[in-house]
């Protein structure tokens, strides 16, 4: 499978589903979705799994099970692939454009306090560090945080901002572009992955294994 890029009609199908999020429009388009969506994203991923791994397409259904709404599409395709500890890389296509991601993004209790026994000691400052060289390659740090501080961490922590974090992880996003639709796609992703390892890296061995069964 050669990948030929993201084509528009990708995110003109998006546009169309956020419009209208219906069982009958998804019935009607499905071949859309397949040949604009799930295709390319499956051979996006294939040209990088040489060298991050193996990755996981995500469903298009929503799970309806605890949610109050009841659209039954996400309104993105998305692409993972893992790291070690839970950790991993991720790339999405929505109407908003393209978006490419990787970090902590789920921790159990165990990881939680790993995380935060590690940079409360970590006085030379490397995963601030870390965070800052993916800056330079315009990712953007994000995850759930605590809107106050952890219990027992004092006001003037100076690592207290990281202290903060439940999750972790850095994720740039470009509106739709010429560049998408044309090979050149799977070069951007790769070069931001690549900027991302050493802060999955380091996140991997700070948390520790991951259970999905302790998810907190």
């Amino acid at each position: 499978m050669t990948f030929a890029g993201i084509p528009a009609e990708a995110f003109d199908f998006y546009d169309a589903l956020v419009a209208d999020n219906s069982r009958i429009f998804w019935a009607a388009h499905k071949p859309d979705y397949e040949s604009h969506v799930r295709s390319p994203m499956l051979a996006l991923g294939a040209e990088l799994e040489e060298e991050f791994g193996a990755g996981h397409l995500y469903r298009p259904y929503r799970d309806l099970r605890f949610s109050r709404d009841p659209t039954p599409y996400k309104d993105h395709q998305g692409y993972f692939v893992a790291a070690r500890n839970g950790l991993g890389w991720y790339v999405q296509v929505a109407v908003t454009g393209l978006m490419v991601a990787g970090g902590w993004y789920s921790a159990t209790p165990e990881q939680l306090a790993n995380y935060r026994a590690w940079v409360a000691d970590d006085e030379a400052g490397r995963l601030q560090g870390l965070l800052e060289e993916t800056a330079a390659h315009g990712l953007v740090a994000g995850g759930q945080r605590l809107k106050t501080r952890p219990r027992g961490v004092a006001p003037d922590h100076p690592r207290l901002e990281l202290l903060r974090h439940r999750t972790l992880f850095v994720a740039r996003e470009w509106e739709p572009q010429a560049w998408m639709g044309t090979p050149r796609a799977v070069d951007q992703v790769r070069d931001q992955w690549r900027a991302m390892v050493p802060l999955i890296d380091l996140l991997a061995g700070v948390v520790g294994p991951w259970d999905p069964r302790r998810r907190g």
